[in-house]
């Protein structure tokens, strides 16, 4: 190459270099220079603000949290990626599932936070999360149609111990035993549930109503006396306890009413705590406890669809002929997987991880919309926390040394890449 042309290429090079050096060089040498100057910038700081990272509680949280995505995140998405890739291979519409899976990619990372704050939302009527969690909760254990329920004035009911409630006195079979509650409001009362009916004296055994002992009005209804207005607890549970014991249960009818056995004679009737136990409303996925996994999961929705495109291309250079050897050898399937296809897929499994932890190190979208504030300092990462030193806490000198820092974790990871991609290219 002649001198001539090494000018024109300088040239040519020189619109690159200049924006090169404007947008990435002075910026990262201007950052670790205000790195090392305290909040004004006029005095020098020394190393101050890098103790900050490894003292401040807010900064230990977040490198904590970073910790959990560069090991969580990463091999989450990529082993998800790694088995979408394999399984698509064997079924016709294949093609059809991997554009369902990576198109969250053409997603952007605000909207994905917006959607999973609503996915993640607390009340189940709302939250696609809890809406389903509940419901498989509520298939095993489900929720009491009488949370609220409770005696009222001059009730023949008083609180049992360990919750319920119980009667005041022994019951006697030919006795007609009336157990009234309040505080369940009338629409909230099941669909199954009719007017209550006054309970009949049966000579051999115990009968009862349990109702609904309120009518709306001023002046409506007398007080603990089945009205003609009011409605039964249906399946309301009752038990007889004798010497701690219980000796005999019934469920109320659709109007209340409810019959003991002569066995229950002498016995206390309990309505057990079961009856009122509170509607189970699912999990706090935005709490202290699980904001950081939460999050951590709409990451893996978005990305998993990268990580199986690229295993897929992958997958489709491995020479099919090792695969049959080994099925031929006597290897199962799994064994042809586990030793055939994940060696062979290696390389491409290291790009993927290590461009995941290099995408999850800078990660800042995700956690400042899904996390509500109330929880953000417990799901806090270091991106998030330079953004809130250097914008909210001004707080410049100490967001410049979280900024250089990320840099020093960054850059490992991207040589490792580099090398790997080169050795690659010269195979």
């Amino acid at each position: 190459m002649t001198g001539t042309r090494r000018t024109v290429a300088a040239l040519f090079l020189l619109p690159a270099l200049v924006l090169l050096g404007a947008l990435v060089v002075y910026p990262i040498g201007y950052s670790v220079i205000r790195s090392f100057y305290d909040q004004s910038g006029d005095s020098f700081a020394g190393v101050d603000n890098y103790k900050a990272l490894f003292t401040d509680e807010g900064i230990r949280t977040a490198l904590k949290n970073n910790i959990i995505w560069v090991v969580f995140a990463p091999t989450i998405a990529t082993a998800l990626g790694l088995i979408f890739a394999v399984l698509t291979e064997r079924v016709r519409w294949g093609t059809a599932f991997k554009l369902v899976v990576f198109m969250p990619m053409a997603i952007s990372m605000l909207a994905a936070g917006i959607i999973f704050r609503l996915v993640y939302d607390q009340d189940p009527d709302k939250g696609v999360a809890n809406a389903v969690w509940v419901g498989v909760h509520d298939t095993f254990a489900e929720a009491s149609a009488f949370p609220k329920a409770h005696p009222g004035r001059e009730s023949p009911l008083e609180p049992a111990k360990g919750g319920g409630f119980v009667t005041k006195a022994p019951v006697h079979t030919g006795q007609a035993v009336t157990l009234p509650l309040v505080g369940v409001a009338p629409d909230q009362m099941p669909d199954s549930a009719k007017n209550a009916a006054a309970p009949k004296a049966d000579p051999g055994k115990i009968t009862g109503t349990t109702w609904q002992d309120f009518t709306r009005g001023k002046g409506v209804g007398k007080l603990n006396a089945v009205d003609s207005a009011e409605l039964g607890y249906a399946g309301m549970k009752i038990e007889a306890v004798k010497d701690g014991e219980v000796v005999a249960t019934a469920k109320a009818a659709s109007d209340g009413t409810f019959t003991l056995p002569a066995s229950a004679d002498g016995a206390v009737l309990r309505l057990p705590a079961s009856n009122f136990k509170e509607a189970y409303n699912g999990l706090d996925w935005l709490g202290p406890a699980l904001v950081t996994p939460s999050i951590i999961g709409s990451y893996i929705w978005m990305w998993a669809g990268f990580a199986m495109v690229l295993i897929a291309a992958g997958l489709a250079g491995i020479p099919r002929d090792l695969l049959e050897a080994a099925r031929v050898d006597g290897a199962n399937e799994w064994q042809v997987f586990r030793k055939v296809t994940v060696p062979l897929l290696a390389p491409v499994l290291a790009v993927v991880v290590v461009t995941l932890m290099i995408n999850v190190l800078k990660i800042f979208d995700l956690v400042f919309i899904i996390a509500p504030g109330s929880s953000q300092d417990d799901a806090n990462v270091l991106a998030l926390e330079l953004y809130r030193k250097g914008f909210s806490e001004d707080q410049p000198g100490i967001a410049s040394a979280i900024a250089v820092f990320l840099l020093l974790l960054v850059i490992p990871v991207m040589w490792f890449n580099i090398r790997r991609l080169r050795r690659e290219v010269r195979r």
